[in-house]
């Protein structure tokens, strides 16, 4: 069917659907639609068989057979003589109910009670007995069923794959009444088959051998369009080929679209099924060769966080998981976890590959440490991340924004291995003469075969980068510098002071006495001081109080009478006696430091310096290590690359600007245990982005004067 003549068939049900205005709003409209186009589809396909089944039903009921499913499930068949899997033996159909307009509603009921159960079990889940009772009730049953008599939609006339763009064109239209979010769309299908192709190409001669059997997976399938792509391809290059597909959706009419499609394909050992992908596994014990998938942008997963927090893992992986607001991450994660395990060369371990199309979010939402970071390291570190595709914005239906597809394999060829290679497909675009909803833009054929062509030759150009797996990760350090305060007692200080530890007015007045009011630069020596003064209090002044509460008069004291002062001396937080970082080797995971790198100097760039303040306040003498109290003002961090070692890097960027700063040895990586958070992101823009170089200024200059000259001109004509 050409594109215009699938656009005639989408817009004549949606003429229908006028019908339905009163008793309907247009965002209810797919109540009533997509059954009846459903319940047409089954009518057409199941008509050249009608006869023998009914035929065989009524000998099968007359001898009170009860389960007779199987054997007229065999007898209808398709054009071919092959076996549908479902059967009608309802002496009625559409023409029949057109002809009889009195009893509509009951004969509607009647002929759908008439289906084998498989049947009935989808059209429960679109509820569509009550909506019959509510067309009845609104005069439209039978206006709507004899519109929908008047058209063929039998595989003859209207191929699956065009059904399938009706079935979307028909749901868009019904999310956009409806005022949907961009999480709830539907897959342009020329977005699907190029997934489909960078997801089978790959895996051309495999496919295409006599016999071969191939499992295929959507668990967000909508109404099926990726699982039909899919089979499409594998077929279309291999007649022989067997393909079992699976799906699942959460969307009740969609699944019911889905399985109806199946079934009418002839899908015998398929399934689609309804449930929630996250909490739900229809299929816990099968893997899958292939498994592609659009779900939701910014899924949020609140409601099943409480189910997923009791399990040991997700789906195999035990690591952080995404924020609340955005699973997205969550199916690629579910989709890994049914992967065939793989052997090279093992044949009862092929291995699997997936495709699946994201937002922007995935690629670089976290810093080092949260769960999206973590399931990006996850998956690179395996080496299981192939390729990214960033498309062009404007191409889906309900959102206009920038999509990505992801290619995830465990059974990466040769030459990919420890590489990801990433595909800029944003201005590969034709625009579309007509916008369907916020689409306005499309991939023409020609751009589908460059792209594919492209992510098959793995070479560097203008549009193509080939990347190491660890190009992609870097620590994420703390940099501290040392708190330094200046000491002052003055009248607004003590006032301050007093009114909380009114108790210590005697023994403040002491410390004045002992210090002065002139500001001191060093706090080390002033505590000490300060502390020799509480010491040697009269018994009859109360000094710092034992416990809690005293080291509370400490803190405030310290509040009080100290402010920051870069010219002050560092604050000394704690002494080490001997060699404190024995075994320091093992902060520095998989980096080799500068040879150069004295021992002492490490320490120092570690924060345990050798020497002791520079006014000589707390020194112990030789053996120690002074540890400086970092400022919280000034603390920073810094990315740095997976491939450099932070030593160099600090001292590079870091050390000739800020002389005074250490990394934080503290922050320590949950999984290798070295200094710093290791995190992964990939940032296409940063990648791809091309330096424009401004315009020379008297090129500008003569621009702007051009234009004053214009509006000279066009003033001097206003005053004339």
């Amino acid at each position: 069917m050409t594109p215009t003549r699938f656009q005639q068939l989408a817009n004549f049900i949606w003429s229908v659907a006028d019908l339905l205005r009163g008793p309907y709003r247009p965002p209810q409209y797919e109540r009533v639609m997509l059954p009846l186009t459903v319940l047409r589809r089954f009518d057409a396909v199941l008509a050249p068989s009608k006869e023998a089944v009914l035929k065989r039903h009524a000998e099968l009921s007359s001898k009170g057979i009860a389960n007779i499913d199987a054997v007229l499930n065999n007898l209808a068949k398709d054009e071919d003589g092959r076996p549908l899997g479902f059967h009608n033996h309802s002496q009625l159909d559409f023409p029949k109910l057109k002809g009889d307009p009195d009893n509509i509603g009951r004969h509607l009921a009647d002929y759908i009670n008439g289906f084998s159960e498989n049947i009935r079990k989808i059209f429960e889940r679109f509820e569509f007995e009550k909506e019959i009772e509510k067309l009845e009730e609104s005069n439209r049953l039978y206006q709507v069923v004899a519109q929908f008599a008047e058209i063929d939609l039998h595989p003859r006339k209207v191929d699956n794959i065009t059904m399938g763009l009706v079935f979307e064109d028909l749901i868009r239209r019904f999310n956009e009444a409806a005022n949907e979010t961009a999480g709830d769309h539907f897959t342009p299908r020329e977005v699907i088959q190029l997934m489909v192709n960078l997801l089978l190409e790959p895996d051309t001669r495999v496919l295409t051998q006599a016999g071969v059997i191939v499992t295929v997976c959507d668990p967000a399938c909508g109404t099926g369009g990726m699982l039909a792509e899919a089979q499409n391809w594998i077929r279309a290059h291999n007649d022989q080929a067997t393909v079992k597909v699976f799906g699942q959706d959460y969307n009740p009419r969609s699944y019911a679209v889905a399985a109806s499609d199946l079934l009418i394909k002839g899908h015998k050992d398929g399934q689609v099924v309804l449930g929630n992908t996250l909490t739900d596994d229809p299929f816990p014990n099968q893997r899958f060769d292939y498994l592609l998938a659009n779900p939701p942008f910014g899924v949020d997963w609140k409601a099943e966080k409480k189910a997923i927090d009791r399990w040991p893992n997700f789906r195999g992986y035990g690591g952080k998981l995404p924020r609340i607001n955005d699973g997205a991450l969550l199916f690629l994660l579910y989709m890994m976890s049914k992967f065939q395990d793989y052997k090279a060369g093992g044949r009862n371990k092929p291995g699997s590959r997936t495709a699946i199309v994201f937002n922007g979010s995935p690629l670089f939402t976290g810093g080092a440490g949260s769960g999206e970071s973590d399931i990006r390291r996850w998956i690179i570190e395996r080496d299981q991340l192939e390729a990214i595709v960033a498309l062009p914005e404007q191409m889906f239906y309900n959102t206009g924004i920038g999509t990505f597809i992801w290619e995830v394999s465990n059974r990466k060829a040769e030459h990919r291995k420890s590489k990801i290679q990433l595909i800029d497909a944003r201005e590969r675009y034709t625009p579309m003469k007509r916008s369907l909803g916020d689409k306005r833009r499309y991939l023409d054929q020609a751009a589908l075969d460059t792209i594919t062509r492209e992510h098959g030759a793995l070479e560097n150009s203008q549009t193509s980068r080939v990347f190491d797996n660890t190009d992609f990760g870097y620590r994420r350090i703390t940099v501290l510098r040392p708190l330094r305060l200046r000491f002052q007692i003055t009248e607004e200080t003590r006032e301050r002071f007093l009114n909380t530890c009114p108790e210590l007015f005697d023994a403040l007045q002491a410390v004045q006495d002992q210090l002065g009011s002139e500001p001191l630069l060093d706090w080390n020596q002033t505590w000490d001081a300060v502390q020799q003064v509480f010491k040697t209090l009269p018994d009859d002044v109360e000094g710092w109080a034992k416990g809690a509460k005293g080291a509370a008069q400490k803190k405030i004291f310290r509040d009080c009478f100290t402010t920051t002062d870069p010219e002050a001396a560092p604050v000394i937080a704690r002494y080490h006696k001997g060699d404190p970082l024995a075994g320091v080797g093992a902060l520095f995971p998989n980096q080799t430091l500068p040879q150069s790198l004295t021992t002492r100097d490490l320490y120092t760039l570690l924060g345990l310096n050798t020497r002791p303040s520079p006014t000589g306040g707390g020194t112990k003498g030789e053996g120690w290590h002074i540890e400086y109290e970092p400022d919280p003002a000034l603390k920073d961090v810094e990315n740095i690359p997976l491939k450099e070692d932070i030593v160099s890097y600090v001292v590079r960027e870091v050390r000739p600007y800020v002389p005074d700063a250490w990394i934080d040895r503290e922050t320590l990586d949950d999984e290798d245990g070295g200094i710093g958070k290791v995190g992964y992101e990939i940032n296409f823009n940063r990648v791809f982005f091309q330096y424009q170089p401004p315009r020379p200024l008297h090129e500008i200059d003569a621009e702007l004067a051009g234009v004053e000259q214009r509006i000279l001109e066009l003033l001097r004509e206003m005053t004339e």
